[in-house]
């Protein structure tokens, strides 16, 4: 199991958004979702995750400016090597300017018009709940597509 992480930037306001990125290449190509990736020897979660907004976003958060919102635990019994155990994190400050990468290209979307048709299936079933400042544990389990999400339990707490 892949040991990952996940972060959403929200910029607070009279209506909040969310910057996503486009995945460009590779696993959820083509696929809206936050920032993040795998967490490199000697690293831990918080250090992975500002590195990957970094790389991905070009953007600066400072690992104390991180919220934890929890974890999702995602199993591919078609495809095992797709298992992630993610940590995730909300932030409200960083520097710089969203900047398109190799990998993502990032794209503001209001908080409360997310584009779901876009996104990982799953992400429907937990994403406003964390957007919303919930802390979640959740698991997901997809069919042999890799797709379609075939168990779910979501938990949250404020």
């Amino acid at each position: 199991m892949k040991q990952a992480t996940l972060c959403f930037l929200i910029r607070r306001g009279a209506s909040d958004t969310v910057l996503l990125g486009l995945k460009k290449r590779g696993f959820g190509r083509d696929k809206y979702n936050g920032f993040g990736g795998k967490i490199e020897p000697g690293e831990d979660a918080r250090q992975a995750v500002a590195r990957e907004i970094a790389e991905e976003a070009g953007l600066t958060v400072r690992t104390e400016d991180l919220l934890p919102a929890g974890r999702v635990t995602f199993f591919f019994p078609a495809n095992p090597s797709f298992d992630h155990d993610v940590t995730l994190f909300v932030a409200t400050a960083w520097r710089g300017e969203p900047r398109e990468s190799e990998e993502m290209r990032p794209v503001w979307f209001p908080v409360d018009d997310l584009p779901l048709h876009r996104m990982w299936q799953d992400d429907a079933q937990w994403l406003p709940l964390v957007l919303a400042g919930r802390s979640i544990e959740a698991e997901f389990a997809f069919a042999d597509d890799n797709e379609t999400v075939a168990q779910a339990t979501v938990r949250s707490s404020p």
